[in-house]
């Protein structure tokens, strides 16, 4: 399963991250949806291959940088929530977030794209606007679950300071939990990144982009396939794969500990 799991996540990361850089810097045009070439050509002519190659990276590194954005704003605002001695302060950092998580998340990007723009920065902007309400409030159940250990009840005895107890104690005893949800984030930081790029949401519409090739080369699923199966499959073959990796590294650490 390991294997299986790395394997999944190595060929779209390596198409991804590598691929641009083998990529002609001039590309040529053929008849649209042709088989001229490797997997043929696109709805303008293009390589489909070339596509491949090229239109990974966005979608990869949005969705990393957007997973990592979220769990910088989400662990601490969470860990903050639950810490705090006064009941006030946890209801005027949680309850915003309330709203957020009401709204459908696919409507938040349309909104906040529409008013702020196209842009990477505002793609990456909005995933973590949508993932982090989420993450504060795993987040703030764990660190609740900590916060009422005897352990770091003697440690505020101590006089130990809030960044000792809070963040470092509280920080440390949550690693687990939050690494048990970085592969769901990664997914759904995916998801959320595919669906834009789909919607024309963040890149241009002839951008190379997987998501974008999927959605412009519907058009002629039945005369060219490879131009929407072969994108969608490494979306899909990286999103599985992440979890599969995620869920086999805790797995083994757990059997370490035992």
């Amino acid at each position: 399963m390991r294997a299986v799991g790395g394997l999944l996540v190595v060929i779209p990361l390596a198409l991804a991250l590598l691929g641009p850089l083998v990529v002609p810097d001039e590309l040529t045009r053929g008849a649209p949806f042709a088989a001229d070439h490797l997997l043929g050509t696109d709805f303008v002519g293009r390589d489909v291959w070339h596509q491949v190659l090229a239109g990974g990276r966005t979608v990869v590194l949005v969705a990393l940088l957007a997973t990592l954005g979220s769990y910088a704003v989400g662990v601490p605002w969470g860990v903050l929530a639950a810490t705090s001695r006064l009941r006030l302060v946890d209801e005027l950092v949680m309850r915003p977030l309330d709203l957020l998580l009401a709204v459908p998340s696919l409507l938040v990007l349309i909104l906040v794209a529409a008013i702020a723009g196209q842009g990477l920065a505002v793609l990456v902007g909005v995933v973590v606007l949508v993932n982090f309400p989420d993450v504060a409030r795993l987040s703030r159940a764990a660190a609740l679950e900590i916060a009422g250990r005897p352990a770091l009840e003697a440690m505020r005895m101590q006089g130990e300071s809030w960044w000792r107890t809070s963040i470092v104690y509280t920080g440390r005893s949550m690693l687990r939990t939050v690494a048990a949800d970085v592969g769901t984030r990664l997914t759904s930081a995916l998801y959320l990144v595919a669906s834009a790029s789909f919607l024309g949401v963040g890149v241009p519409p002839d951008a190379a982009d997987w998501a974008v090739m999927v959605d412009r080369n519907r058009g002629g699923l039945f005369l060219q396939p490879w131009a929407v199966v072969v994108p969608a499959l490494l979306v899909v073959s990286l999103s599985i794969g992440l979890n599969l990796v995620f869920d086999r590294a805790l797995r083994t650490r757990s059997e370490v500990r035992v």
